[in-house]
């Protein structure tokens, strides 16, 4: 089946997407180990490079671009030097960042991992340093969000992906702007903490830890249909998407059985960083290019499959999925 597929990855450069949420700029530092400090038992770095690349719905748009999909980012960001260079980094990726204000009362989130490493080992992360403030959209800025996602769903976009870490670009009224979208054209959820509170949306796609926190058990087992079931009835959306680390995913549509999808590759992966990202972007692109849920959901699992072999945010490039497709099995 999997040589089948690759036939909607030549659809994907014709697809339009939006990508509304939270932007993160996900900064690494890189260090070389030098000595221990005199001041306190830490490790001293030499400073290397510094670099920023985008994170949350920076990560699921790079994804989708880099899948060739034509990419709008929707939100909003700090004045500060993050959001400049992770705005930067979507405009290399040709990605349209006309929706996406920069505004002197936010704060850009930030996750800043710092990398040490001799010169012959691998470089490990000692510290994440994080700076969220959960900051609700100034009356103006949320005024451009929901006016971006009416003029996209209207003919702008073939279809909108949800990123909501929670950060304060979702509102209520932007939420309603989503659902008002749905009706028209294709909505998939990735939601940190209210996945259940997007309605009547193509898909949701929460990992194990989400789905635990909006019903209160973990999926597994027997109580992993009792998951779908409950969240396809609670949102009313067509379809829900577990991913479910090792275990891979499982799909749940209205009248239809649960459909269990396998790792692609090994399960001994490098990181897990954005994979859910990742995720959602094939799975959107390949939903816009034609394909059913089933086999849209095949297509992400081998995309989440390569990326997780990668270190850091990473995307999966069309032609690595395009292997991974035409391999089979």
């Amino acid at each position: 089946m999997s040589g089948g597929l690759a036939k909607y990855l030549e659809k994907f450069p014709s697809v339009r997407v939006a990508v509304v949420g939270d932007y993160i700029a996900d900064e690494f530092i890189y260090g070389e180990t030098s000595r221990i400090s005199r001041e306190a038992p830490v490790l001293v770095l030499d400073f290397q490079r510094r670099e920023v690349i985008p994170g949350g719905g920076g990560n699921a748009a790079m994804n989708a671009a880099s899948l060739g999909g034509k990419v709008a980012a929707v939100g909003a960001l700090g004045e500060g030097e993050a959001g400049r260079a992770l705005c930067e980094t979507l405009k290399r990726r040709r990605i349209d960042t006309s929706h996406l204000p920069a505004d002197p009362q936010r704060v850009t989130p930030t996750k800043m991992r710092i990398l040490a490493g001799g010169r012959n080992t691998a470089r490990q992360q000692v510290i994440r340093v994080d700076h969220e403030k959960r900051v609700p959209l100034q009356a103006g800025l949320e005024e451009k969000v929901v006016s971006a996602i009416g003029r996209l769903a209207g003919g702008g976009a073939d279809a909108l992906i949800v990123s909501d870490y929670g950060l304060g670009v979702v509102t209520p009224a932007v939420r309603d702007a989503i659902q008002g979208a749905a009706r028209k054209i294709i909505v998939t959820v990735d939601s940190r903490y209210a996945g259940d509170s997007f309605r009547e949306v193509t898909a949701i796609t929460p990992n194990e830890e989400e789905v635990q926190g909006l019903l209160g058990f973990w999926p597994e087992g027997g109580r992993l249909d009792e998951a779908g079931v409950a969240l396809l009835e609670r949102t009313k959306a067509k379809g829900v998407l577990i991913t479910r680390g090792s275990q891979g995913m499982s799909l749940f549509e209205r009248g239809a059985a649960r459909r269990d999808i396998p790792i692609y590759g090994t399960d001994e992966v490098a990181d897990v960083t954005g994979a859910g990202d990742t995720v959602i972007a094939a799975f959107t692109l390949s939903l816009a290019a034609g394909a059913s849920m089933g086999e849209a959901a095949e297509i992400a699992n081998r995309a989440a499959g390569i990326v997780v072999m990668k270190m850091g945010t990473a995307v999966v490039e069309m032609e690595e999925l395009r292997k991974a497709l035409e391999d089979g099995p």
